[in-house]
């Protein structure tokens, strides 16, 4: 497995008394202190933009290559179980090493930290939007920011259907969820489960039409895997999940117990609990669901405003899915159940981050002790390719979802410049040349220009 192409990380020496094991594979490993650890953490959290590939490769580069603080073999077992989950992979992927690395804190620390610096930052940019977004000089940053959203969701696109599009029923499943989202209006969650079905059944009959997933792992390592499978405890798994359940809904119970279930917040609490349990595939999956819903069903907010959420959450670090943030505090604020609207927001915020990530400590934390263990899933497996593929069709009702209704809120002039930023950006992210976040940046500098111009 190769990550060369990962982005440049931190790289720093190690120049502290540092304990050294090596692992069944002869592969030296360094066991950091916990406030070593703490202080990779914290920093990730800061610096991993360029989504959930950029995250990875990332870690894979700091953890397995620089620092050697997990092996290749763990590092990828974890990567694969936390694939096959609803929720951010990354952040997921960082809670199972923070885990290995240190145990429960280790992993709650992780996790903690990869979502909470770019909860801040959105939270701060949600706040700008909301007061600064009618004065003419930020539309046409915002506007910008709109166009360029196009360009990275198309670029998106063709970057999934290239790797995963490889066979004719991969090509069938894809056209067959787009038309079944756009042309059906069928919901989300069930278009995932009969992509899910779809797998299993062609798993049963025409395995071939599958793409083959690579098997990882073997006698290197196993020494130390067994050894970690028998000090596993299943009435402790049971009694954390238990707790990190209670966790996730008491809070949530209560919300709804003091506002009503008819309350925005109360809705939001129940809807976001939801969506975190079908988010299989990454934020781009999920993301008609949730618009669909909370434009247009919910009213909490306008097709022309989420698009602003995924702008400014693309320039934020952390894992995209953090635009869903942008929803509670927008649709709260709009919407408020309590006398101050930004009373409001800010709890509608808290609510969304909540019900969106604490889910991913259920699912990861438990299971940790015996995620190596769990290497051959061929019913999982065959699903799983079946959904991904089932994936490229969302992400196209997605940039279509979004291009509709950002061309027909602009005059002829807005709607020639949002199809020039978007095709520059998507050519730009074709030739890896520039950086997202700066591909964002300069989107919003040029809408700026546009608007103090006059040409939009």
């Amino acid at each position: 497995m190769s990550w060369c192409a990962a982005n440049s990380a931190s790289g720093c020496s190690v120049s502290w008394p540092i304990e050294v094991h090596r692992t069944s594979d002869d592969v030296a490993l360094i066991s950091p202190s916990f406030a070593q650890a703490l202080a990779y953490w914290h920093r990730l959290g800061w610096l991993s933009f360029g989504g959930p590939a950029g995250q990875i490769a990332m870690m894979h580069t700091d953890l397995v290559e620089r620092r050697r603080w997990v092996d290749e073999s763990s590092f990828v077992h974890g990567l694969n179980y936390c694939m096959l989950l609803p929720g951010p992979e990354a952040m997921q992927l960082a809670c199972y090493l923070g885990w290995r690395l240190h145990g429960l804190r280790g992993g709650l620390v992780a996790g903690s930290l990869f979502v909470v610096p770019g909860a801040f930052l959105l939270l701060l940019l949600s706040w700008v939007f909301l007061q600064f977004g009618q004065v003419p000089a930020v539309a046409g940053l915002l506007l910008g920011l709109k166009a360029v959203v196009l360009g990275i969701v198309a670029f998106a696109v063709v970057r999934l259907a290239r790797r995963i599009l490889k066979t004719a029923f991969a090509a069938v499943v894809a056209v067959a969820a787009l038309l079944s989202l756009g042309l059906l209006g069928l919901p989300f969650p069930l278009v995932l489960a009969l992509a899910a079905l779809a797998g299993l059944l062609v798993r049963r009959w025409k395995p071939a039409w599958l793409p083959v997933i690579a098997a990882h792992g073997g006698a290197a390592g196993d020494a130390a895997r067994l050894e970690r499978e028998r000090a596993a405890s299943p009435r402790r798994a049971v009694l954390l999940a238990a707790g990190l359940l209670l966790l996730w809904w008491l809070p949530l119970l209560l919300l709804i117990a003091w506002l009503g279930l008819d309350s925005t917040l109360g809705r939001m609490a129940l809807f976001f609990s939801v969506a975190s349990l079908v988010t299989i595939g990454g934020a781009y999956a999920v993301l008609p669901f949730v618009a669909q819903q909370a434009v247009e069903v919910q009213g909490w907010l306008s097709a022309e405003q989420m698009l602003v959420g995924l702008g400014l959450a693309e320039t934020t670090p952390g894992p995209l899915i953090i635009v869903l943030e942008f929803v509670g505090f927008v649709g709260a604020w709009q919407n408020p159940d309590l006398a101050s609207p930004m009373s409001a927001a800010l709890l509608g915020a808290a609510v969304t981050l909540w019900a969106t990530f604490l889910p991913s400590f259920l699912f990861v934390l438990p299971a940790a002790p015996w995620i190596e263990r769990l290497r051959d899933w061929p019913l999982a497996s065959a699903a799983l390719a079946t959904i991904t593929a089932a994936v490229v069709g969302v992400m196209a009702n997605l940039g279509i979802w979004f291009a509709y209704h950002l061309l027909n809120s602009q005059e002829i002039a807005g709607q020639l410049f949002v199809a020039l930023v978007a095709a520059v950006s998507f050519g730009l992210l074709q030739r890896g040349s520039v950086p997202l976040p700066a591909l964002v940046a300069l989107a919003a500098v040029c809408g700026l220009a546009a608007e103090l111009l006059g040409l939009v």
